[in-house]
């Protein structure tokens, strides 16, 4: 399926997409957002709040565990946020102590000219779309929820169970999950051969 005129869902990245968009990425801070997405299967939107203590501990340490705070995150239909953490991947560890933050600001992604607030979605949305383009990737449907689904159909081809993929991706139901996940044609051939 293609994402097209923002009708339809994000296309699925894999993994040599990701390291080329990654290098198309101007500095650390574009290349961390984009890290964090691929890792966490976090909304962009969330990621773009982060602080540094959801990340690093007191001493500077990266946390095993990065925390997405409830108000920073998408509502579910009830209308309840809940605060999600993800354990961290080891190359996302290795990202996080490479990355210099910022002394100045709380937040992992601060504006330039106001290091009091933020970056703003549409900032990293921008950043993104243009490494999009200069891939060759334009017409591919590529946004920046295509690092969510790409996550958990990674997890979903990989073997990990419903379950644990809800307990990762902050999921309620299986049917809400279920529309993330790119059905690959290959394993369900694989299916009919094993039996």
């Amino acid at each position: 399926r293609m994402k097209n005129n923002r009708f339809g869902q994000s296309a699925i990245i894999t993994t040599d997409d990701y390291l080329k968009l990654r290098r198309l990425q101007r500095n650390a801070k574009h290349k961390l957002i984009l890290d964090i997405a691929w890792f966490t299967g976090e909304r962009w939107g969330a990621i773009v709040q982060l602080m540094k203590s959801d990340c690093y501990h007191v001493n500077g340490n990266t946390k095993d565990v990065i925390t997405f705070r409830s108000n920073t995150r998408k509502a579910s239909p009830d209308g309840t946020r809940l605060t999600r953490q993800v354990p961290m991947h080891d190359t996302l560890k290795e990202h996080l102590a490479a990355y210099p933050a910022s002394v100045i600001s709380e937040w992992m992604f601060p504006r330039i000219h106001h290091p009091s607030e933020h970056i703003v979605l549409r900032t990293a949305d921008y950043f993104f779309r243009n490494a999009i383009e200069r891939a060759g990737f334009g017409n591919r449907g590529i946004s920046t929820h295509s690092t969510r689904r790409s996550m958990i159909t990674r997890l979903y081809n990989n073997g990990t169970d419903l379950m644990t993929i809800k307990q990762i991706t902050g999921h309620r139901d299986n049917k809400s999950l279920m529309r993330y996940i790119e059905h690959d044609e290959q394993r369900t051939i694989g299916a009919i051969q094993a039996l």
